[in-house]
């Protein structure tokens, strides 16, 4: 089946549309995106720049994407915008293409779930099935791992990174990495322990949580250095797979420290 494209709606000359596109009353798609099979624009919504969307991605009312970056250093170089496929994108979300200092390329992984008014900053790379939550505010170069949850109205720091399976309570303020399967919570934000109820929910086994348990309070023990407790971590449970994630993340070493308890490892 061909696009149905609204009489009200503008889709320029160049546009690429899939089979089975909608495109609603009064949306604007520029002549450089691409929009999957299956892909709706519900209505007033605006596409611009060299955007590609994936197939099914529903796309809600007044959200503005592919415009350029709101970066003074940017200076009109060609960059991209790439959104998965089967999101939510919901009402007026804003989502931005990349700069020079970050690959020009702003990425948005399968199935996630931008609430209304979520912003993706320049140059940020969300993997699969995350969530936004309303207001989430993300500066430019932020990472977020697969399945992470950003509370509403939490504000990420430009080049923090979110490791998978964590959890980012609402209202919260990060300016540092939090590790996968950890939960941050507060302004500023410090690590509050693991994130067990979404490791439940998505199907971790109770011997698994466990590990993760012991090797997280292992890891933030006041005693050593960090470097050596993430020595005792790897010789204790390295072969387990999400404490091998953590471990790597923390070596990977982003723009920022790592996010710490507060009061040690409870």
């Amino acid at each position: 089946m061909s696009a149905r494209i609204h009489p009200s709606a503008i889709v320029e000359d160049g546009a690429r549309l899939g089979a089975d596109v909608v495109v609603g009353p009064f949306c604007h798609v520029g002549p450089q995106v691409e929009l999957g099979d299956g892909c709706e624009l519900v209505s007033h919504v605006v596409i611009a720049g060299h955007t590609t969307i994936g197939a099914r991605t529903k796309i809600f009312s007044f959200a503005a994407l592919g415009h350029p970056p709101q970066d003074f250093k940017y200076k009109g170089e060609p960059n991209r915008l790439i959104v998965g496929a089967d999101c939510i994108i919901r009402e007026s979300v804003t989502m931005n293409p990349g700069t020079p200092h970050g690959g020009l390329e702003t990425r948005v992984g399968d199935r996630c779930f931008l609430l209304a008014y979520s912003h993706v900053a320049h140059d940020c790379r969300l993997g699969d099935g995350v969530v936004l939550t309303n207001n989430v505010m993300l500066g430019g170069h932020t990472e977020i791992g697969d399945h992470a949850i950003i509370g509403g109205g939490a504000g990420l720091h430009q080049r923090v990174r979110i490791g998978a399976y964590a959890f980012v309570g609402g209202m919260s303020a990060i300016e540092q990495d939090v590790i996968p399967y950890g939960m941050a919570l507060g302004n500023r934000a410090r690590l509050a322990g693991l994130n067990i109820i979404g490791l439940r929910r998505r199907g971790f086994s109770r011997e698994s949580i466990h590990d993760l348990r012991r090797a997280y309070r292992l890891l933030f023990a006041p005693e050593g250095t960090l470097e050596e407790r993430l020595e005792d971590v790897e010789q204790a449970y390295g072969g387990h797979a999400q404490v091998a994630e953590i471990l790597a993340f923390i070596r990977a070493r982003g723009d920022r420290s790592v996010l710490t308890p507060k009061d040690g490892a409870d």
